[in-house]
């Protein structure tokens, strides 16, 4: 991939308008889950995360703070043309360096069984046996941050 990453947070309604736009696509079009599953209650408390590619929205992700020392990551999506470009880690390393910033010490989220190996890579361990989410294969990982 050739162009400019950059992961910023999430600062305006139309910067979530362009993330739940990608989400929509990813998740409800590609991958049919339904949207009262996908577009959640933790939205409104979550801390989101957008990535641009020479300034075009293509990806993002969330994290929802569990406790004091926990924050779960999630909705994870970059558009299917990118990919495996890399896009995808430097989200995930945003939100992991900005739950650390912040005081926690560990992350954990539902991983795809599709996308397991890319949060193996990441430093993620699974937690348990597979288990079904909105008809689609998961594993719980976690990892300290």
């Amino acid at each position: 991939m050739s162009g400019n990453v950059s992961v910023v947070v999430i600062a305006s309604p139309a910067q979530l308008e362009q993330a739940w736009a990608i989400r929509r696509r990813v998740f409800i079009e590609e991958q049919h889950v339904p949207e009262e599953i996908e577009l959640d209650e933790d939205d409104r408390l979550a801390f989101h995360a957008l990535a641009f590619l020479d300034g075009v929205a293509v990806g993002t992700g969330r994290m929802v703070f569990q406790g004091d020392d926990k924050v779960k990551i999630g909705r994870m999506a970059v558009r299917s043309d990118l990919r495996g470009s890399g896009i995808g880690r430097e989200i995930l390393l945003f939100l992991m360096n900005e739950a650390r910033a912040r005081g926690f010490k560990k992350a954990v989220l539902h991983a795809q069984v599709t996308a397991e190996g890319f949060y193996l890579k990441c430093g993620y361990r699974p937690i348990g046996g597979v288990f079904d989410e909105a008809g689609i294969a998961h594993r719980k990982m976690g990892r300290d941050l």
